[in-house]
């Protein structure tokens, strides 16, 4: 794929994560539905029209730049071994990257994890190290990774954490404000199946598309969100008990069956 075609591909993402369609933009930057078709269609972008595009969706073009360099995948980027090694060794490290990956500037930063400028100059040489950031003067930090990580399913960190999370995310009756969660059981062909994967990875994608969008909102206007998706072949274990109470009956009354 291009660059240009990169470039595309960010903004249309960004129209739907937003919700604006061709009209609404079209009526941002004083075109006609026609014209912006047209330009999407044909790639023909100058640079004050980008701008333009850009700022109607909220984002400058180094930020729709670095999201085109990327190209986030489902679920988020993943890190090498070793660096899940670094971050799963102290747990400071792991917040302070984590609220790196949010937007957080680093005073904000020293702030939340109450941090003296020591520690935290401690924290950032160490990520900058590990090559996840770059450490730039007066303690400005430029990430090197997505906004969003997808951990490895047997990695240092989740083996770590993930029993954890999965107990502390699910102690909740989920009725308050966006707060949702919903459980389905049935049979599927294998055709059923791989429609809801596909649309489960592309929900994991909207979920880092909106959290590299957000990123750089000031922090008032944003909170932590965690999003869950599970789908496996899953019988209740209810079931199996059934059935074996089932066979043991039919096998001490012979005359039953």
């Amino acid at each position: 794929m291009s660059e240009c075609a990169q470039i595309i591909a960010v903004l249309k993402r960004s129209l739907k994560a937003r919700g604006t369609t061709y009209r609404d933009l079209a009526k941002a930057v004083g075109l006609s539905e026609a014209s912006i078709k047209r330009i999407f269609a044909e790639e023909t972008f100058s640079l004050a029209r980008l701008e333009q595009i850009c700022t109607a969706l909220g984002l400058s073009i180094m930020e729709v730049a670095r999201m085109a360099a990327q190209q986030t995948t489902p679920g988020g980027q993943q890190l090498s071994i070793d660096q899940e090694e670094t971050l799963a060794s102290d747990s400071r490290l792991l917040a302070c990257f984590h609220l790196l990956l949010n937007g957080r500037e680093t005073p904000a930063i020293a702030s939340e994890l109450d941090l003296p400028e020591r520690e935290l100059r401690r924290l950032l040489v160490k990520l900058d190290a590990t090559k996840l950031i770059e450490l730039q003067p007066k303690m400005k930090v430029r990430l090197r990774t997505s906004n969003v990580i997808s951990w490895r399913s047997n990695g240092p960190v989740r083996r770590l954490y993930e029993q954890q999370v999965k107990t502390e995310f699910l102690q909740s009756d989920f009725t308050g404000r966006h707060e949702s969660i919903s459980f389905a059981s049935a049979e599927l062909s294998e055709a059923s199946a791989k429609i809801l994967t596909r649309k489960a990875e592309l929900l994991a994608r909207d979920f880092a598309e909106l959290a590299a969008l957000d990123a750089g909102l000031p922090d008032k206007d944003k909170r932590s969100m965690g999003l869950l998706l599970a789908l496996r072949p899953w019988v209740f274990s209810m079931y199996d008990g059934l059935r074996k109470k089932g066979q043991a009956y039919a096998s001490s009354n012979p005359s039953r069956t």
